[in-house]
Formats: structure tokens, sequence, C-alpha cells
């Protein structure tokens, strides 16, 4: 068994974004997925974008938003919803809603986020 402490848990920041990067390879033994918890405020956009080599799912926990994927296509995603994303697959999300915008990713094979972020405490 592992216990990754919250005081351990790093979490990474761009403006309106904070990404908690709740289990890595980093913090655990794991070498097959990331969890991370991402917090989006109202307005706060994560681009468009691909991951190479991961597939990610996002499950919504409070908010709703906008999936931005392939050809500028939109997708309303709203708390409950599940979406999962194949590797090269285009997405990103508005957070377009009255409220914070929150939702836990998954990603297969794990990646480390850094690149993709600003800040990080």
């Amino acid at each position: 068994m592992e216990f990754i402490r919250s005081d351990s848990i790093v979490e990474l920041s761009n403006p309106g974004v904070i990404s908690r990067q709740l289990l890595t390879p980093d913090n655990s033994s794991s070498k097959r997925v990331t969890i991370t918890e991402v917090h989006l405020q109202i307005g706060a956009c994560q681009p468009r974008h691909i991951h190479e080599a991961s597939e990610q799912i996002w499950y919504a926990t409070k908010g709703t938003g906008k999936l931005l994927l392939a050809d500028d296509a939109e997708k309303y995603f709203k708390a409950g919803d599940v979406v999962r994303f194949a590797d090269k697959v285009v997405h990103g999300l508005l957070n377009d809603g009255d409220e914070e915008f929150v939702y836990v990713s998954v990603t297969a094979p794990p990646i480390n986020f850094e690149y993709a972020y600003q800040g990080k405490k």
C-alpha cells in the first residue's frame, strides 16, 4: 500500500488553472498512470492540444464547460460526465460556466505535466 499525504501533492498552475498532481511517478512507485485534479476558474481555458503517446480520461466533478475539440468543434461537459481521449486526439477545455470547474484526469502511460504549466508549488 502507498499513502500520499496531501502536503506532498505538487500543484502546477497557469492563469486561472490549478493542476494538483495526485499520483505521478514522482510521488508513487506506480509507473502506469498519472492522476490529476484540475481546477479552472470562471473563464479559464486549457487550449486545444494532443498527447502523442498517452490516453486521458476526464471525470467532471463540479461545474459546466465546453470541451474544445478538433476542427473548432465544441461539446458541453458537466459534473458527472466522463470523456476519454485516445492518444493524438485534440482536446481542451473552456470554463464558460458560472462557477469553478473541476475534473479528475487519469493519463496512461503517465506524463510529467510540468512542461505545460508556468508555476509550481
